[in-house]
């Protein structure tokens, strides 16, 4: 089995760690807003750090953010996000830590106009990063271009999450709804 070379470069802990998520996760449409508001939390909290930092901690994660109801972290006051910076097994920063809370308001927001965040994204699919980073800080906070990247790979709107050679590809391109396949096409032709 030929996998990505990331993923061939890792041994022992960190390679246990990713496994999971790279086979079952990593490019993989998500069709629950609560899940992909948990996706773009923990990208936004990778700023700076490593991912298998992130998806050691995902599980504190899920816990501290309510399992990422979006609805609930829209809600969080003051006192909540003392306890977020609190949290010893989530990432204390004071600047992502509002970027969850401020980007639940924003997805609630694209809810009520287009149903979902999901819908919302397919709406714009497919657009080029650029097009994706300038839509994502319109709406978003703490969405630089590698966040706005690495979310929009790990969820399957961008290419680029696996070789053409490793054996999750196929599996990442059978999960793909029809249309989601052919703006894959545009952007590599």
């Amino acid at each position: 089995m030929s996998y990505c070379s990331y993923i061939s470069s890792l041994s022992g802990e960190d390679e246990n760690v990713h496994i999971d998520y790279h086979d079952n996760h990593y490019g993989f449409p998500i069709a629950e807003d609560n899940e992909l508001f948990c996706r773009l939390v923990l990208e936004i909290n990778q700023a700076g750090l490593s991912w298998t930092t992130i998806l050691k901690k995902q599980d504190s994660f899920r816990k501290a953010y309510h399992n990422f109801d979006i609805k609930k972290v829209a809600k969080y006051s003051d006192k909540d996000r003392e306890r977020l910076l609190a949290d010893a097994g989530i990432i204390r920063n004071r600047l992502k830590v509002n970027a969850a809370i401020e980007n639940a308001k924003a997805i609630l927001q694209l809810q009520k106009e287009h149903g979902s965040f999901k819908s919302w994204l397919d709406q714009h699919h497919p657009k080029t990063k650029e097009e994706w980073v300038k839509l994502f800080r319109q709406h978003f906070k703490f969405t630089g271009g590698e966040i706005v990247n690495e979310f929009l790979m790990s969820t399957g709107y961008l290419p680029g999450a696996h070789t053409c050679d490793c054996p999750v590809y196929k599996k990442v391109l059978k999960s793909k709804p029809a249309w989601a396949k052919r703006g894959i096409a545009r952007r590599k032709g």
